[in-house]
């Protein structure tokens, strides 16, 4: 029986945290067991937001090597560079006729950009949807690991697929959102104020590169407060984000610990320590972290290797690729 093919990229606009292993990298290990994965490295989508280019291959080297750090197995997967992927930006372009500007503009993305970047609304921004969506389709994929700021995007896939079947032929799959459902983890900043991210307080993200005592520091500063009022009380969202790292990183029986000294305490009577907490926590997050950042930094060292993984799995997504375009070509009437 054959595989289903999934399909999923990574910007390498700033180092990969906490937020990625958990909310998709580590998925993604399990995904390349049970499915044809194809994982790409964004670089033509950086562009758009990203054009000072001075950073960008050493940043697309760590990507390929922290996700291999992190479990990926080049020989099960296609874990390759979009740009050594040229069939993408050919369906790109026959995608674009499908696309309509007005559709384009109302894109939430869209919007957020040009609100962040006004100075720099340029055309790749615009069809960014379409791009995102040529990367998908071009391995005739089914299902894309997404969050929640991605499903329009996977929508307007759909519906480009749709057209397209619908004026040459029923070619291109329509692809839908994956995950794990339940066992998807959410990992929130340090500070309490949204989620970790690449670009905003790095002081509140931990990120895959970062060393042992920056890992400890960043714990260390966390936002915590005065205690539970109550015995049994519902946590903050910012004392949660504490345990739930802990439930990642630590064993049962100190978290069971930490949990009966929460449930445990109330006003007058203290019992959780969230000092000692944080202590434990980063101590357990720095031997998560430190196997994933040294074999990561082995990988990037090694430049021959890193090309050559690269080059083997731009082979192995170019294989499909190029299946997929002797179809549209032909659905299209473009062989001459």
């Amino acid at each position: 029986m054959q595989k289903e093919v999934v399909v999923s990229g990574i910007r390498p606009t700033g180092f990969l945290h906490l937020g990625n292993y958990f909310g998709a990298m580590r998925n993604y290990v399990r995904m390349q067991d049970d499915y044809n994965c194809y994982f790409f490295v964004a670089n033509w989508h950086s562009l758009t937001t990203h054009p000072d280019t001075k950073e960008l291959k050493n940043s697309v080297h760590r990507v390929i090597a922290e996700n291999i750090a992190c479990g990926l197995d080049p020989n099960k997967v296609a874990l390759y560079v979009q740009s050594d992927v040229p069939e993408i930006a050919e369906l790109y372009l026959y995608l674009n006729m499908l696309a309509y500007k007005g559709e384009l503009e109302k894109t939430a993305t869209f919007k957020d950009k040009v609100r962040l970047q006004p100075e720099n609304v340029n055309a790749g921004l615009l069809t960014y949807p379409v791009l995102m969506a040529a990367d998908v389709l071009i391995q005739r994929a089914v299902k894309v690991p997404v969050g929640k700021d991605q499903e329009q995007h996977l929508e307007m896939a759909r519906n480009f697929a749709e057209r397209f079947n619908y004026r040459y032929g029923d070619v291109l799959p329509l692809p839908y959102a994956f995950n794990y459902g339940s066992e998807l983890i959410k990992i929130m900043s340090l500070d309490g104020i949204g989620k970790m991210s690449k670009s905003e307080n790095q002081m509140a993200t931990i990120f895959l590169a970062d060393d042992d005592e920056i890992i400890r520091k960043k714990i260390m500063k966390a936002k915590t407060d005065q205690g539970p009022a109550t015995p049994d009380s519902v946590k903050p969202d910012y004392i949660q984000n504490l345990f739930t790292l802990m439930e990642q990183v630590s064993t049962k029986d100190t978290v069971a610990k930490f949990e009966a000294d929460f449930n445990a305490s109330s006003t007058g009577n203290c019992i959780i320590r969230y000092g000692d907490l944080k202590k434990q926590l980063a101590e357990d997050m720095v031997q998560f972290i430190h196997p994933i950042r040294e074999k990561a930094a082995d990988i990037q060292s090694d430049t021959h290797l890193l090309h050559g993984l690269i080059k083997q799995g731009a082979d192995k997504a170019r294989d499909r690729a190029s299946e997929t375009l002797k179809l549209i070509r032909e659905a299209i009437g473009l062989n001459y």
